[in-house]
């Protein structure tokens, strides 16, 4: 069992969501940072899979009332057992009892700390994972949850004493295809997106990450009819501002997306941060 202590500014329980069932308006949601969130688990053991703790900007304080492995990965953030620093990116043993503290990351949005056996919270559509916008899932973390852990019985051995973790790129260049709806954008809307850095708006989170920037110009008037959306896609709304769509984006929007993110990028939106400079590149 894990006593949660303190959740820092957002504790969500992840995993890798609910996906095909968009066509039912059910968002897939699950980790934002699935290259984080599947290297923590293979630190421990666990099945890719298996539900984690994806953390927001750290300050989290975790109780341990069983002894237990854990790996904590993503954003460059300061990890203590107890009071005794600790690397990230390994595998550490947490004894019963012990307090399991994940500071403000230096670098990056969003830590993923995984658990060998898993978080063994209720399952919802077939998924554990926390989706904000819908509100399928458990609840955001508070002070005084506990979750239950999964059993280990069965898993692969801890074989990996460390996965060496490059640097978060200060400003990420982020791979992108073209359309569905450029048609819809003047003919240098593209060259515009790709030509300049675009600045990360304090009006970002799992849904999505707003740019600010130069405006990409529409070449049509009136509105486009609502139509299906997928992460990383880069919707533009009137103001010219583009978004790109994370996690727990809807699964429909009437907005034209003037291109979609290459899959590989995803996981470096999910760890942009406010204030941080963006580009785009074809």
């Amino acid at each position: 069992m894990i006593e949660v202590v303190r959740p820092g500014p957002l504790a969500t329980v992840q995993d890798l969501g609910r996906p095909g069932r968009a066509h039912l308006g059910v968002p897939c949601s699950g980790a934002a940072d699935e290259r984080a969130f599947r290297l923590a688990n293979r630190l421990v053991g666990n099945p890719e899979g298996a539900a984690a703790v994806e953390l927001t900007f750290g300050g989290a304080a975790l109780r341990f009332h069983r002894h237990a492995w854990v790996a904590v990965t993503g954003a460059q953030a300061p990890l203590s057992i107890d009071g005794r620093a600790h690397g990230t990116h390994a595998p550490a043993h947490v004894p019963a009892g012990a307090l399991v503290e994940v500071g403000t990351p230096s670098s990056g949005l969003r830590s993923y700390l995984a658990v060998r056996g898993g978080v063994a919270v209720d399952e919802t559509l077939g998924s554990r994972s926390t989706d904000l916008l819908s509100g399928l899932g458990p609840a955001p973390l508070s002070s005084g949850d506990r979750l239950p852990l999964g059993s280990a019985k069965g898993l692969s051995e801890i074989t990996v004493d460390v996965a060496p973790a490059p640097p978060l790129p200060e400003t990420p260049v982020l791979r992108i295809l073209p359309g569905p709806r450029d048609d819809w954008f003047t003919e240098d809307a593209v060259a515009t997106l790709t030509s300049t850095p675009y600045e990360v708006s304090p009006d970002c989170n799992r849904v999505g990450v707003r740019l600010d920037g130069p405006p990409i110009v529409r070449a049509r008037a009136g509105e486009l009819g609502s139509e299906g959306m997928v992460t990383g896609a880069l919707q533009v709304p009137p103001s010219g501002m583009p978004i790109i769509f994370l996690a727990d984006h809807p699964t429909t929007g009437g907005y034209p997306v003037v291109a979609v993110l290459a899959s590989a990028a995803v996981a470096d939106a999910a760890q942009l941060r406010p204030g941080q400079h963006v580009r785009f590149r074809l």
